[in-house]
């Protein structure tokens, strides 16, 4: 398997370079970063094998950076640990909703900084951690049926029984619902490696919202009979599902605040930084990307949203030819008090 690598992301010096030298007498590779921007794109670049992150960062902090890597299907299932001196319940609950593996807070036994990286590192092995690994990927869903789509094509609509849970091998899918006044809601993006659709087979009852084509992709549908029993024998599977769910929640609620109490600058801001962590490369993207979109995730008309984007290019933080919208300035779009 060879010599394992690990990323380390801490702004305190002399803790980063404590936790490198503690891992290389171990037998480890390293890698430091001392913001959680660098450390994202080193991630991203580098693939380690395991990621130690503290949370109270400037800039971009631990809980960012895991949220950008989870939109990644190169990063997703890289074995990631908060490393931190926040202690209360509630952050801990944050990190693993999102995702993470375990948290460790300062200080700490360096046996159990080891015993834990240790123990992720040998769960990171199960074929299904590896997406990469596509022929052991492709036994898991033996039954599965390969479909094409093409942009603007429905997958399923709200209402329909479910008879799949779906796997997005490439392009681009939105999940929908419609409001009480008749207009679309995005609730989510998916980018290829996201598995969407699950909920109504997981609750026995039909698709709460719709899927849409964004961009020419082709699936994985997989029977659902055949996924609740991967779920109920396979536990690495059952616990790759239980974070999914947990993020989707918080998304979910994310966005019901922000349709509720959030300026529609902000929201259009909002919506095109989803679009870069879910479609993006770090903090750059250029996408075609149809207004009815923007306006639907942000929740107000196409006009408003036009109008809104217009400011952005005026403010220099997008540019916009034709159809082509790129974001030149993430941290604007992301941090600015609109």
């Amino acid at each position: 398997m060879g010599i394992s690598r690990i990323l380390i992301i801490e702004d305190n010096t002399d803790i980063r370079e404590n936790i490198a030298e503690l891992l290389q007498l171990s037998g480890y590779q390293t890698l430091e970063a001392d913001n959680g921007k660098t450390g994202a794109k080193m991630a991203l670049d580098q693939l380690p094998n395991l990621i130690l992150c503290d949370i109270m960062m400037p800039d971009l902090d631990g809980y960012g950076v895991l949220h950008i890597l989870s939109k990644h299907k190169e990063t997703i299932n890289i074995p990631f640990i908060f490393l931190t001196a926040k202690a209360e319940k509630s952050d801990i609950r944050k990190g693993m909703t999102l995702g993470a593996d375990d948290y460790i807070t300062k200080p700490f036994e360096e046996t159990d900084l080891l015993n834990a990286i240790e123990n992720r590192l040998k769960k990171s092995n199960n074929v299904l951690s590896n997406p990469s690994n596509t022929g052991s990927f492709d036994d898991l869903f033996a039954h599965k049926v390969i479909q094409s789509y093409s942009t603007k094509q429905l997958i399923y609509n709200e209402g329909d029984t479910p008879r799949y849970i779906y796997f997005l091998q490439s392009g681009k899918v939105k999940i929908v619902k419609m409001n009480k006044d008749g207009k679309e809601v995005v609730l989510e993006l998916c980018n290829s490696g996201d598995f969407f659709g699950y909920w109504g087979a997981l609750e026995d009852h039909d698709h709460g919202e719709s899927a849409e084509v964004i961009e020419d992709c082709e699936i994985w549908q997989v029977p659902m009979l055949d996924f609740k029993h991967l779920l109920t024998t396979n536990t690495e599977v059952s616990s790759k599902f239980l974070k999914l769910l947990s993020k989707n929640l918080l998304i979910k609620e994310s966005k019901i605040l922000e349709l509720a109490y959030e300026s529609v600058r902000k929201r259009v801001a909002n919506s095109l930084v989803a679009m870069c962590d879910v479609y993006g490369e770090g903090e750059k993207l250029t996408m075609k990307v149809p207004r009815e979109l923007i306006a639907s995730m942000a929740g107000t008309s196409v006009e408003t949203a036009i109008r809104m984007l217009t400011e952005f290019k005026n403010d220099g933080y997008i540019l916009v030819q034709s159809s082509e919208i790129t974001i030149v300035n993430y941290d604007k779009l992301k941090n600015s008090p609109f």
